[in-house]
């Protein structure tokens, strides 16, 4: 499962049958089912570009990008932010990030286990 994991890490695209030839490859004789069990087992997938992913849903509203054609030059009158989760041994943390998009610097970057002690600490 380690050698699996590994050529997974490198070539992410890999399906089964892709695995088993990089595992004979390695000199490990292993079937085409079996790989598929252990890579199903340890929650491994090929990556690749799946279907009409960028078609976006009928019923969903298309917001204006209201920064188009606007020169920031001061600091301080945009603002960005992304929140994020980092899956750990025992649960998970939050990664936020807020930026002054006139200084394209971050301004909060943290990681939080529990996202209302951030928001109560940095709303203060």
């Amino acid at each position: 499962m380690r050698l699996i994991d590994t050529i997974h890490l490198e070539q992410p695209y890999l399906g089964s049958r892709g695995m088993r030839n990089e595992l004979w490859n390695e000199g490990r004789k292993a079937g085409r089912t079996h790989v598929r069990t252990l890579m199903r087992k340890m929650g491994i997938e090929a990556l690749y570009k799946k279907p009409r992913l960028s078609k976006p849903h009928p019923d969903h509203k298309v917001y204006p990008y209201l920064l188009r054609g606007l020169d920031i030059t001061e600091a301080n009158a945009v603002w960005c932010s992304d929140i994020t989760y980092i899956p750990m041994a025992k649960g998970f943390c939050y990664l936020v990030a807020v930026m002054d998009l006139s200084k394209q610097k971050g301004i909060v970057l943290a990681a939080v286990k529990h996202i209302r002690r951030f928001i109560l600490h940095r709303g203060s």
